[in-house]
């Protein structure tokens, strides 16, 4: 399948959106019949090199196409930590695609042992305590490299503190494929 397609989709769901339309996918399911298995997506927006919206599945629930339309559609409208997209910056707007495997549970007895279980850069990571989830794509380790920062931040994000792992939280494991515009 065409790399660009991807994004290509992501970003005609969000055109759709401003126009007041709805994504006719019945032509790209048959013409890839894939994208109508199911798929867990995160779309990703930048503008100038910084995060504008990020929103995803975790597991997939439903054909990868219709997921994909969903979280374009929530990453740029919907994520509470941006306002909406306005019209006037879709030209800066790059979009980013990742299909996630399936996310595994891992055991672990400690912090060091989970350090040497996880592949930064490779793997997703899902913290979980109770009702409090959180994740960061494996691209998140670009940003922050260092296992302690990367925990840190994470359970920042799910609202249990900067020292999660001092809570044993059950770690989920994915990996993912990234399609870039351009």
């Amino acid at each position: 399948m065409e790399a660009s397609l991807y994004p290509a989709i992501a970003r005609g769901a969000i055109k759709a959106h401003f126009m007041g339309k709805r994504v006719d996918s019945s032509d790209l399911v048959s013409e890839y019949p894939t994208l109508n298995q199911p798929g867990a997506t995160f779309v990703t927006l930048t503008k100038n090199g910084q995060l504008r919206g990020c929103i995803g599945s975790l597991v997939a629930h439903r054909p990868l196409i219709d997921d994909l339309i969903s979280n374009a559609g929530s990453a740029a409208f919907r994520d509470p930590r941006f306002p909406p997209l306005s019209e006037n910056e879709m030209e800066s707007i790059r979009v980013e695609v990742s299909i996630l495997t399936e996310p595994h549970k891992v055991e672990y007895t400690d912090p060091s042992a989970l350090a040497q279980m996880i592949r930064p850069g490779i793997d997703g990571v899902i913290l979980r305590l109770g009702n409090a989830q959180a994740t960061f794509l494996p691209q998140v380790w670009d940003e922050l490299r260092e296992f302690d920062t990367f925990f840190a931040h994470l359970g920042m994000k799910a609202g249990i503190g900067s020292d999660p792992l001092s809570h044993h939280p059950e770690i989920y494991l994915y990996q993912v494929k990234k399609y870039k515009e351009g």
